[in-house]
């Protein structure tokens, strides 16, 4: 990736990732990009922005690749959910907790249970496999500032997510999704203005 670990420069995150998927091994090709960048978090930071509002936003999104800048309120939670591909996630400011869910076995259609966790602070990554089912929380009382890239189009796959108290599976809904980031949104300006 050269200067882009130095400098962010999204045109050239975008061509490494690219050529990245043609290696042999497309996945950690990516984490090595993402670890490199985000060891100048200054840089994505300000390449990016510092606005304090959750949300997801599309860096690029192609049938083979997508890059989003997530930014995580406060204390924010987003419940369990797969995305039917791999992943790179790279945190470059806060920390990002995922607990890790699996199916269980021999129990009911869409039941899952925790397998495992993982904490990431700024500068450091976590890869997901196609498998993956994941919930992330924002343990922090700052912003959370993360890359997530993907092996294929975050935007249009179809995928599930998980009911936080009962763990019934449903069909992703991108509506559903924005205003849970539009919720957090109100939530931190209701703290701020007291």
């Amino acid at each position: 990736m050269g200067a882009a670990s130095k400098t962010f420069e999204l045109d050239s995150l975008i061509e490494a990732c690219q050529h990245a998927l043609t290696t042999d091994t497309p996945q950690e090709a990516i984490r090595n990009i993402v670890s490199d960048m985000i060891q100048d978090h200054h840089q994505v930071r300000q390449a990016l922005g510092q606005q304090n509002v959750a949300s997801v936003e599309k860096l690029y999104a192609s049938e083979t690749l997508s890059i989003v800048n997530f930014v995580w309120a406060p204390h924010m939670t987003m419940p369990a959910h797969n995305h039917n591909m791999w992943a790179v996630v790279g945190v470059y400011e806060g920390r990002e907790d995922h607990i890790f869910w699996r199916r269980k076995k021999d129990a009911g259609e869409g039941e899952i249970e925790a397998a495992g966790a993982a904490s990431i602070s700024s500068g450091e990554v976590i890869c997901m496999n196609i498998d993956a089912i994941h919930s992330v929380t924002n343990p922090t009382n700052l912003f959370t500032r993360a890359i997530h890239i993907y092996a294929g189009d975050f935007f249009e796959i179809e995928r599930s997510e998980w009911e936080t108290l009962s763990l019934t599976e449903n069909l992703f809904d991108p509506e559903k999704n924005r205003e849970r980031f539009e919720s957090e949104n109100r939530k931190y300006q209701a703290i701020k203005g007291r």
